[in-house]
């Protein structure tokens, strides 16, 4: 089973090397690849998740279709045949994993929404009683549903960690008029991306976007509503009050907690079971979500 991890084969200026995605200048618009990479806690190991990039690129290009007519995104094509600068001689290596892009201006935030009581907004709950800063009925539980989605944005950290910020914070980082365009957009593709995802029998608990602006209009960029950037969890095993199964790292995430790592670099070897259930859960994601199976 071939793997992808690196796209030195692209002969052009390599803008942003992430933990995932190798993006290309391309002059007035970009090429975003997604490689077969994996992280967990900031650290990117050196085997590689089958199909894992085809499965992330191949959810984002299905969303960005499906809320084309809710916010506008960046991408051009998906279609490696029909990419310029003569970039159509790697297709067979660009196909499925690898989106035409406009460049956009981005917003320096995280826009996150949550649906759901996990994560870094169960810690705050626990603490304070508040999401987001927002006082939130007593006695919830890890799991339960929250009155209604939360707009959590935070910072966008080149290294190490975001920061959860309030509303009133990213209207100091971005403006007020601004920072209520990203609440209202985030919101409106949550509601539409949960709903989807529940004819689907999956619970959409939280996800995060990113925007940007081309020529004024809003945007939104990256990624869309994939197992990387959201929380989706099974609705026939939902059960408030623990951990829900989640198609994600979540498998990786466990194996690692059964070791003695310290999760700094460099990370451990990754067993050939476990990289194989993690590929299965992306594609399950996929097929779960779009009604296809993975090509």
């Amino acid at each position: 089973m071939t793997t992808q991890r690196d796209t030195d084969y692209i002969d052009l200026p390599l803008l942003i090397k992430g933990k995932v995605r190798d993006v290309y200048d391309l002059g007035d618009s970009m090429l975003m690849i997604v490689t077969d990479r994996i992280s967990a806690f900031d650290v990117v190991f050196d085997e590689c998740i089958p199909d894992k990039g085809k499965v992330l690129n191949s959810i984002s290009a299905f969303w960005f279709e499906f809320t084309k007519g809710i916010v506008a995104n960046h991408v051009i094509s998906t279609n490696p045949e029909a990419y310029p600068m003569g970039l159509d001689q790697h297709a067979d290596k660009l196909r499925g994993r690898s989106m035409w892009v406009k460049k956009a201006k981005m917003f320096p935030a995280e826009c996150i929404v949550r649906g759901y009581l996990e994560g870094s907004a169960l810690k705050e709950y626990n603490a304070t009683g508040t999401v987001s800063g927002v006082q939130m009925p007593k006695g919830l539980r890890q799991g339960d549903r929250l009155p209604e989605p939360m707009f959590s944005p935070s910072t966008k950290a080149d290294e190490g960690h975001d920061i959860n910020i309030t509303m009133s914070q990213l209207e100091e980082l971005i403006g007020g008029e601004d920072a209520n365009r990203l609440k209202d957009a985030s919101l409106a593709l949550y509601k539409a991306g949960a709903d989807y995802a529940l004819d689907k029998g999956l619970i959409l608990a939280d996800t995060k976007f990113e925007f940007g602006t081309i020529d004024g209009q809003l945007i939104i960029a990256d990624e869309m509503l994939t197992p990387d950037s959201s929380r989706f969890w099974d609705l026939s095993d939902y059960e408030p009050g623990r951990p829900q199964k989640s198609f994600d790292k979540q498998y990786l995430r466990e194996w690692l907690e059964s070791t003695d790592w310290d999760k700094t670099y460099p990370a451990p070897t990754l067993p050939e079971e476990v990289i194989m259930k993690t590929s299965e859960k992306y594609k399950e994601a996929y097929s779960l979500l779009t009604g296809k199976v993975l090509e």
